[in-house]
């Protein structure tokens, strides 16, 4: 058996085309277009790449994009202004705290300034508090698209039981919330916990978030599990995952590629986070 590849890029497209409807139907009503703020600080490389991507990705689904630039040793004060300035513009329906921070700065504290209506990226407590207690609100991008990605192979998540390994309150933490919320039996995993093998191969499906390079092999997969690869791992030969993609996929029933899996629905939910938030500040149905 060799499992059958979850295309995050398709799946992705199938969504912003959708979302480019929704947004041209509202622009052709005479409303604005939604508009995401996305803060960059520092110069780091990685972080200039994710940035490039969502405003390009927002340019082609029809988001105006703000980008604002900032040095590295722009202080915690001077952050806070622009967040706080960008959270009262009308304008602005979501705004993006790219991470990681320069060292020198307290994302926690600069991620609290965003309104939940805003927090477009699921990060503030009280969008993650809302998950917990199933109201309504901004999920996190990567761990929504993931949600995406299991209803995409077809498998009924109620009753299933699903692994978790790693526990970040950008994908781990608020996964468990949603596979839970789908009536999931959920076993959270991470970096203290023994023999994750053992527990992993009880699990349906199977997400990894652990940024731990090839980490899990056939041994940790239940055979017929649904396998989410959530790792990125870049080298001079291209990138990879936290999961032995070619061991892996002989056991799996589905499984995500690295790339062409996670990533694009990362993107795709943020911009659909963000016509969500247009919608709800301009009350449109």
């Amino acid at each position: 058996m060799s499992a059958k590849i979850i295309d995050g890029k398709a799946i992705s497209k199938t969504v912003r085309t959708e979302l480019k409807k929704t947004i041209d139907k509202y622009v052709h009503k005479g409303l604005r277009r939604p508009c995401l703020a996305v803060i960059l600080v520092g110069d780091d490389p990685a972080s200039q790449i994710y940035v490039g991507h969502k405003k390009k990705a927002c340019d082609a689904i029809g988001i105006d994009s703000r980008i604002v630039r900032l040095p590295a040793k722009t202080k915690q004060d001077v952050l806070e202004d622009y967040i706080t300035d960008l959270d009262q513009d009308e304008a602005v329906d979501g705004i993006l705290l790219q991470l990681p921070l320069p060292g020198n700065l307290d994302a926690d504290h600069a991620i609290d300034l965003i309104s939940p209506e805003k927090d477009v990226d699921g990060l503030t407590p009280a969008n993650q508090g809302r998950l917990i207690w199933m109201r309504s609100g901004h999920s996190s991008c990567t761990p929504l698209g993931i949600m995406k990605l299991i209803e995409s192979t077809g498998i009924n998540i109620e009753g299933k039981v699903a692994a978790v390994v790693g526990r970040s309150v950008l994908v781990g933490a608020p996964m468990t919330s949603l596979l839970a919320n789908a009536g999931a039996s959920i076993i959270s995993l991470h970096h203290k916990s023994i023999d994750c093998p053992s527990l992993t191969r009880q699990a349906d499906i199977l997400v990894i978030a652990t940024g731990v390079h090839r980490l899990v092999d056939r041994n940790w997969v239940k055979p017929g599990a649904v396998v989410i690869d959530v790792g990125i791992h870049r080298f001079d030969t291209g990138i990879e995952g936290d999961v032995i993609f070619d061991d892996v996929k002989e056991v799996a029933s589905h499984i995500t590629p690295v790339p062409g899996g996670v990533g694009p629905m990362t993107i795709a939910m943020l911009l659909s986070n963000t016509v969500d938030a247009y919608k709800a500040r301009l009350d449109l149905d």
